[in-house]
């Protein structure tokens, strides 16, 4: 049934009726239609009406592609069951629109069927079977789905009640979107397209040149347009604002998050793919991609496993079966993970975060408490390199480049992102991994090569590693240390005591990466058992706790810091003096240091004579030099390498502001006594 809104309708003249079958129009019933005061017959060409009918007045003109100008109204079309908005442009309907309520200001042009047939929930409710191929993990989408929600419904399996209750939270949303009625936002284009069939848009919608639209909703809106380019069908899907589904793309059972780009003929099955993620060429199949996750090849398949901030090189593959009960394996690669070319993975297999994986892998490895690691392949051998990664430029390019390719513009975020390279997530897998380093090494003597599950360590990297990890953990209690006492007014180590207290419980122990969002597990389980109790009823609530999550990290953050300090320091902070705070920053500056040295050391690396190779052509005497200075530039002057150098600055000249502070500290203290 058609809704009236504030305009006031009437019914339709005589004289209008004449003159509009005069412009050749048609209606089995002109009773059935009813138009603003102010409509004008004019601009209402070759049109048939059918069912109830509203119409606004056409009194505008808009410009299309070449510069031509049209006064707005209804040309050569077929209408059933239709309102349309004020100064709307409705022209060459090769069959009909049924059933829409169409904005002002919309432009539809050209196309063949835009129709809603029966009762619509517009892609909400459709269960999207990611992670794992043989099922079990089915999440129901909808339209304000959070990377976050969608974790604790794939992977919270183990918590029946957890799992039940969101899920009925997405049915009851499901059941109060669901209409006979579909709508297109005001100021969408829909232009050069076929079949649109259950399809709801936001404001600002461009869908231009698409092929079959069926069963989903584009969730637009003025401060982030989507658009729908040519070629596109899609099946069974919700696009968030601010995302570009073009060039031939295939989708089907899809959720697609805010800033998303998927183009040049990807294709996507039973997957989702939260903020700013991109896929171009490639193939997706049952994955998870949380944020960020990235892949630009053709011959890229992404399958049955979970991903955020992800970097697939060319060729990336992954096996979710080994042909006996069939594609019931899956597989996960945490935050920052990078596949080389040509890289395989069999699953089940669990990467740990900031990895690289080179090389093919038929072992099922779990490096899960060995961050910033390397994954090698040789000889048919998995070879595990530990926190060779920290030493990478390449890691630490990353973390700058993803808070600055955002893409989201709306000011209603759906994923609540944590960038941070070191937090309490990663440096706790550290510290585990580096006692297993440990014992590894205690265990077995002094051999050239130890053995860790199905992996191989060397010995020289087994002990740079755990180097490498005592140095990020310095870093990172370091900085948390003297950002929580900076800015404070210190007069004596009473005062260094009560900085440095916590101030929530909240924070100790496990730390879980709920898909671009850190946080205690402590915390979250408080918001999860209030799900299952009931105390919490809807989708917004819990929306709502997430951001509260979200919102607290650095005081969750410090409340672990200190905690940690207590047993890898061996003291209490609450027992802390001004010694103390100088012996863990002259640690942290130590460490600092040392990998922004390590960085800049592989910097450096990138302007060796190597590197210059195909550089120079048909020239002599330094043109290979000169040539490689042209396109990349001095060494000192790259941009990269000139941060690394301010960063050594700055946090040289902090560590020494914050040793004076103690040292003054402790000189009072002394006269005191």
């Amino acid at each position: 049934m058609i809704q009236d809104t504030k305009t006031k309708f009437r019914n339709l003249l005589d004289e209008e009726i004449g003159q509009l079958v005069h412009q050749g129009c048609s209606s089995t019933d002109w009773s059935l239609i009813k138009v603003a005061e102010d409509f004008i017959p004019n601009c209402i060409e070759n049109t048939k009406f059918t069912g109830r009918i509203r119409l606004n007045s056409f009194t505008g003109s808009v410009k299309l592609f070449g510069g031509i100008t049209f006064k707005t109204g209804i040309y050569n079309a077929w209408l059933h069951n239709c309102e349309v908005g004020k100064n709307a442009l409705i022209h060459n309907v090769r069959s009909y629109i049924a059933n829409y309520r169409i904005g002002e200001n919309v432009i539809i042009h050209n196309i063949t069927t835009l129709a809603v047939d029966g009762r619509s929930s517009f892609g909400n409710g459709t269960v999207v079977e990611a992670i794992n191929e043989g099922g079990g993990r089915e999440i129901p989408i909808y339209d304000y789905l959070s990377a976050h929600v969608a974790y604790m419904m794939a992977l919270y399996r183990h918590r029946p009640a957890l799992v039940n209750s969101l899920k009925r939270m997405v049915e009851n949303y499901t059941e109060f979107v669901s209409d006979e009625m579909g709508v297109i936002g005001a100021h969408s284009k829909l232009l050069n397209s076929n079949t649109i069939l259950n399809v709801k848009t936001g404001t600002a919608t461009v869908i231009d040149g698409a092929k079959k639209l069926k069963n989903g909703s584009v969730n637009s809106n003025f401060e982030a347009p989507v658009v729908i380019g040519e070629g596109v069908i899609m099946e069974d899907f919700i696009v968030s604002s601010g995302s570009r589904v073009t060039d031939a793309t295939l989708v089907s059972k899809c959720f697609i998050g805010q800033g998303c780009v998927l183009d040049k003929h990807y294709s996507a099955e039973n997957s989702l793919f939260f903020a700013n993620c991109q896929g171009f060429h490639g193939e997706a199949c049952s994955i998870f991609a949380g944020p960020y996750t990235v892949t630009h090849h053709k011959s890229t398949l992404l399958i049955a496993g979970m991903f955020s901030f992800l970097n697939a090189g060319s060729g990336s593959n992954q096996s979710n079966h080994m042909y006996k009960l069939g594609p019931i394996h899956q597989g996960i690669l945490e935050r920052g993970g990078k596949t080389t070319s040509d890289s395989y993975l069999l699953w089940p297999s669990h990467i740990g975060a900031f990895s690289l994986v080179m090389g093919r892998h038929y072992k099922h490895c779990d490096t899960t408490e060995f961050p910033f690691s390397y994954l090698i392949e040789s000889k048919d051998e998995s070879i595990l390199v530990p926190g060779i990664n920290l030493k990478s430029i390449g890691t630490i390019r990353d973390t700058q480049k993803w808070p600055k390719r955002d893409k989201r513009t709306d000011s209603n975020l759906l994923d609540f992102i944590n960038f941070n390279l070191l937090s309490p997530y990663t440096v706790r897998k550290m510290i585990v991994g580096r006692e297993k380093l440990l014992d590894i090494r205690q265990s077995g003597g002094d051999e050239a090569s130890y053995r860790y599950q199905r992996m191989k360590i060397e010995k020289h990297a087994l002990d740079r590693g755990i180097e490498l990890y005592e140095m990020a953990i310095w870093k990172f209690l370091g900085n948390s240390l003297i950002t929580r006492l900076k800015g404070n007014k210190l007069k004596d180590n009473n005062d260094i005591r009560k900085a440095l207290q916590p101030d929530t419980r909240y924070g100790q122990g496990y730390w879980v990466d709920l898909s671009g969002m850190l946080c205690p597990f402590e915390a979250l389980d408080q918001l999860l058992t209030n799900v299952e109790l009931g105390v919490i009823q809807s989708l917004e609530e819990v929306n709502a706790a997430l951001a509260g999550l979200h919102k607290n990290y650095y005081n969750y953050e410090w409340t672990w810091a200190a905690d940690v300090l207590d047993k890898f320091y061996g003291k209490a902070v609450d027992l802390f003096d001004a010694d103390d705070v100088i012996a863990v920053v002259e640690k942290w500056k130590s460490s600092v240091l040392g990998i922004d040295q390590y960085l800049y050391e592989d910097a450096k690396k990138e302007f060796s004579m190597s590197k210059m190779t195909g550089f120079g052509v048909d020239g002599q005497n330094g043109a290979r030099e000169l040539d490689f200075a042209e396109v990349r530039g001095e060494f000192e002057s790259n941009n990269t390498v000139q941060a690394i150098r301010q960063h050594m600055e700055k946090k040289e000249a902090l560590g020494k502001e914050m040793m004076d502070m103690m040292s003054k500290l402790t000189v009072k203290e002394g006269q005191r006594d």
